[in-house]
């Protein structure tokens, strides 16, 4: 076993005994995962949980429903997730996608990671993160999802140096790991977790799972 891995392992198993399963992410069907990934870009959460129920009590959270509502219909229905009028422009382009590939998750899912991923990356408003999110929770692909919390855990843990970029974070997750989708759920969820108890923009690491992993201690 590779240092790498059997220390990424330690800080799972750490996270996982304090927090336990997350059962992330939470929606009703693939597509609510879909909306809920382009919904919580630069939001909190809750803000996109306020968004998608009102979509839903507007019978909104449908493909075609979507694109029958011109957007600044859409905007309003999405209002609490912020930036609405850039959110329901991204949503309407991701839609148009889905739909033109039929809407169809079996048919989608079997072009394989690299093509599906390099077509959500080619989606207007679709990032790394995004496009990582969709394919982990709605496909049940193997690819992980880096975001602002795996950067500052690795960071000052010193795992990675602290102009990793995405892609290399998301490298020593998925060599070190392997291609474990089930694992690389739950630890983005767990990552997520402890990012917004204790490794916020300021640290607070005293009673974190994390603390005596940390340099010097």
């Amino acid at each position: 076993m590779s240092s790498s891995r059997k220390t990424l392992l330690a800080y799972y198993r750490d996270l996982h005994r304090r927090y336990g399963p997350q059962r992330w992410w939470p929606a009703d069907t693939p597509f609510e995962v879909m909306v809920g990934a382009i919904l919580t870009q630069n939001t909190a959460w809750t803000n996109v949980e306020k968004a998608i129920a009102a979509l839903k009590t507007f019978g909104l959270l449908d493909p075609n429903r979507i694109l029958e509502t011109d957007e600044e219909t859409l905007g309003l229905a999405i209002r609490p997730a912020g930036t609405f009028r850039v959110k329901a422009r991204r949503l309407r382009a991701f839609v148009r996608w889905f739909v033109d590939r039929g809407a169809d998750l079996r048919k989608i899912r079997a072009l394989g990671r690299p093509k599906l991923r390099e077509e959500l990356l080619g989606i207007p408003g679709i990032g790394r993160e995004t496009a990582d999110s969709i394919l982990l929770y709605a496909f049940d692909l193997p690819t992980f999802v880096v975001d602002r919390y795996a950067w500052r855990v690795l960071t000052r843990h010193a795992l990675v140096p602290e102009d990793a970029g995405y892609d290399e974070m998301k490298e020593l997750f998925e060599e070190s790991l392997g291609p474990d989708r089930k694992l690389f759920n739950e630890f983005h969820a767990l990552i997520v977790k402890v990012g917004k108890e204790h490794c916020r923009t300021t640290a607070r690491c005293e009673g974190c799972p994390l603390e005596a992993r940390l340099p010097g201690r």
